[in-house]
């Protein structure tokens, strides 16, 4: 099959230092795509007219465009309006982080959705201002119903985040395109960055099935 892992074999560490740049990325993106959710999911739910409309407009536009499109737009077409230019990371972060607002939000509005009306309707009864009620009682539950979904979002930004190669972001992706460029052996450093990817995933899964079972032994 003409694959000589051991070639390759001292080039590993280089690419596994790949790994806390992406998981930077993913970080930052969603936590920053978490915060701008919920505000878009409050907004999806709103009585104020221009407040749903721009959020529905917003997720409309992230969710029917490429990703990869959105972050070319950013790193290379932002400038041309700004008038400066946008490093690498910054730009990354920026668009996953918009990006997954667009996704995460009708999670939560979903979640939101589901509570039952009479846990509101009894909060207002009782006087309980509408960011209280919100705070303490629907959000909470929203979040414990929709974590499974959280997690496979952030499970598929991880693996989506390997498309910052093409802006020169030094993840483990654009690590093993340059082991490749150096051993001329491409197959090899590919196949090393996606065990990488796969053993990421597999323990965020774990992660994420460990945080369900505290989460539902605490009911």
């Amino acid at each position: 099959m003409n694959l000589d892992f051991p070639a390759i074999a001292p080039s590993i560490p280089f690419i596994l230092q790949g790994i806390p740049v992406t998981l930077k990325i993913v970080g930052l993106s969603a936590l920053l795509g978490f915060t701008l959710a919920v505000i878009l999911a409050l907004f999806k739910i709103s009585r104020i007219k221009p407040l749903m409309w721009f959020a529905d407009a917003y997720t409309s536009i992230f969710r029917g465009t490429p990703l990869i499109l959105q972050l070319l737009i950013i790193y290379y077409g932002a400038p041309q309006i700004l008038g400066f230019e946008i490093d690498p990371y910054p730009a990354a972060v920026a668009t996953f982080a918009l990006n997954s607002g667009a996704y995460i939000s009708e999670v939560i509005r979903a979640g939101i959705m589901a509570i039952d009306k009479g846990q509101r309707e009894a909060a207002m009864a009782l006087g309980v201002p509408y960011s209280k009620m919100m705070k303490d009682i629907i959000f909470p539950q929203a979040i414990k119903n929709i974590l499974p979904a959280l997690m496979n979002e952030f499970i598929t930004l991880t693996k989506e985040s390997a498309i910052v190669t093409i802006i020169g972001v030094q993840d483990i992706m654009r690590s093993s395109y340059i082991v490749g460029g150096q051993t001329y052996r491409y197959f090899e450093p590919i196949l090393i960055a996606g065990l990488i990817y796969y053993v990421m995933v597999i323990i965020l899964t774990v992660l994420g099935k460990l945080v369900e079972r505290r989460m539902a032994r605490s009911d």
